[in-house]
Parts: C-alpha cells; structure tokens; sequence
C-alpha cells in the first residue's frame, strides 16, 4: 500500500456509531479527490459496520454500509474509525473478529480512536502508535505494551494510527505521494483550502500551500514565486536571493517544512499546471510545454510520463475513451 504502484487499491472502513462526520471524509475525499484528478480510479472503498446497518455518526447523520463486518481472509488494507464512546462497540466478538482479520490484512489503521481499539484487540503490542491529544495520558497509562509517540500519524510495519481528522488529511495525503508520487498528492492538497479568518494576512495562503503545514514564511513566499514564475522557472539560487536566504538554507527550509526539496515541489507545480491544460483544453503539447517552462514538447512528454505514469496524448486517449464510455451508458 505504500510503494509507488499504478494499481488501483481497494481499502476497506470498518466505521463505529458515534464517529465523526469529518473523520469519514478525511480518509475518503483525498481518495475521491486523487481519482478526480487523476482520471482514473486508482482507488476503491467499502464502508462496513459491527452490524451491517446503517451508522450514526455525531452529526445525526447516518451512513450506509457495504454490509456487515467479517473477518474474512481479505488482504486489503483495513482502517478503522472511531471518535466518541468506542468501548461500547469493543466487544469481545469484535476485537477476535479485528484479531482473527490481522492475520490477513496488508495493513491494519486506527484513525482517531480506532487506535483505542486495536490496542484493545492487542493489534498495537511493541509497536509505536499515536491518538488524539486529548487522549494521549490515558492511553499510554492503559496501554504500556505499546509505544505511544506524541505524533500527527505514525505508520510501523503494518499498523498505521492517526491522532484526528486533520492528521487523517496528511495521512492519506502521505499514502498518496507514496503511491502516486508528490505531484499528484500536491494537487489533492490543493483540494483542502482554508481561508484565514478576517484581520489575517489571506496572502499568506494560496491554492498550493493552503494544503500544506506552511513552517516557515520563507518557504510560503518561495512557493508563491514559483507559482508566479510558471512559464519561466527561476534557478534556485535567484529564488532563494528573492527570499533571503542562500541556496543550501532554501533546501533545508523545504525538506524542514513540507518535506521535499525545492526543486521537487516546483516540478509538481509545473507539471500539475501542465495536466490541467491537457485535461482541460486542446493546446498542442508543444505550446503545453512553452506554458510550463519545458525546453521541448518532447523533454516535456518524457517528464509528464516519470510522474503521472502515462503519456500527456495518453491522458486524452483516456478521458476520451471514458467520456465516449459513459455517453452511450446514458443513451442505453
């Protein structure tokens, strides 16, 4: 599940009453945002409940299952969601059933207090793991068998914990890059866009870096002059002289803040731009690449096809093919 592949990934949710509306989105709108953008379904999710019914969450708002849960002898990863009251589902029935489906699993998650449960089902022994702040005192006092870290997520082997809906986004964000690579995962961060409250500085945010946990204002202004310098890249050291700072200072700051070097993130923003185009209008490749700062169609193709795994003409081979697919479904 976390090496770079093409294939696309079923993921299974095991989600308990009483769990937060926005922790069910955090783990499947990155999915559902990395197959919009993207063209494809590289990725596929079925809900299950202890019972099969539908689930209450917080919001009063219920969500309909796949089914039941069952521990079949399923290898695709398992997440398990909880957020308020989860001893009431932690049956003995159910942590044999989340035991008995480890022995299968690829890879086991506790998202929020699903991490509570997996200790419980013994799932998290001699294996570092996180949960929500709040809980953090409670659960390294009930649970000293597991290695509990002050963190946003913490993947070890094949159990992954998370620490709430937010770090949720950075998880699936990560299993993203991971899979997909750091452009992809970039433009899905482009998804999530916060907008300051009044009296903040809104240039402090833009499409890119409101997705990413901006640590430094330097990197932020970076990324703001590379957005502004699409067309014509700046050569890192005229960018970190824009910023103040030196070159190999500039490196450090970005691997420090959204942990990958400059030159990476710029590519991302270039490439990312240049799907867009592909995608959304009918330029000749060879004026795509002018637009987004490639020498040539052809250095442009070669770059295109390392990161997105297909040509740019493959892309529209595709979505055509999909958009003829779904035009005679209607008709029929």
């Amino acid at each position: 599940m976390l090496t770079l592949s093409t294939e696309p990934l079923d993921i299974d949710l095991l989600v308990l009453p009483e769990t937060n509306l926005i922790l069910i989105a955090s783990v499947i709108e990155p999915l559902r945002g990395a197959n919009r953008i993207s063209g494809a379904e590289i990725y596929r999710w079925r809900l299950f409940t202890p019972d099969g019914s539908p689930v209450e969450t917080t919001s009063l708002i219920p969500v309909p299952a796949s089914g039941g849960f069952k521990p079949l002898s399923d290898t695709a990863p398992l997440f398990v969601l909880a957020s308020y009251n989860w001893r009431r589902s932690a049956t003995q029935a159910l942590k044999m059933q989340l035991s008995q489906t480890a022995r299968h699993r690829s890879m086991i998650a506790g998202i929020e207090s699903g991490s509570w449960l997996l200790a419980e089902a013994s799932l998290l022994d001699n294996v570092s793991a996180t949960v929500h702040w709040e809980d953090f005192d409670d659960f390294a006092l009930a649970y000293p068998q597991v290695r509990a870290v002050k963190d946003r997520f913490v993947i070890d082997g094949k159990r992954i914990t998370t620490a709430g809906s937010l770090p949720t986004v950075d998880l699936m964000l990560d299993i993203i890059r991971r899979r997909q690579g750091y452009s992809l995962a970039l433009e899905v961060s482009r998804l999530f866009i916060y907008e300051p409250a009044s009296g903040q500085n809104a240039a402090e945010l833009s499409p890119s870096t409101a997705g990413l946990r901006m640590r430094d204002p330097r990197v932020a202004q970076a990324i703001r002059l590379m957005e502004d310098n699409i067309e014509q890249p700046l050569l890192l050291a005229r960018l970190a002289r824009r910023v103040g700072v030196s070159a190999r200072h500039l490196q450090a700051l970005f691997q420090e803040s959204i942990g990958a070097p400059p030159h990476v993130h710029y590519l991302a923003l270039r490439l990312n731009a240049a799907r867009r185009k592909v995608i959304e209008t009918k330029d000749s490749f060879a004026d795509i690449a002018a637009a987004t700062g490639f020498n040539s169609a052809s250095a442009f193709s070669r770059s295109y096809r390392a990161n997105f795994s297909e040509s740019p003409s493959g892309t529209r081979r595709r979505l055509r093919g999909r958009i003829k697919a779904l035009a005679e479904l209607a008709v029929a």
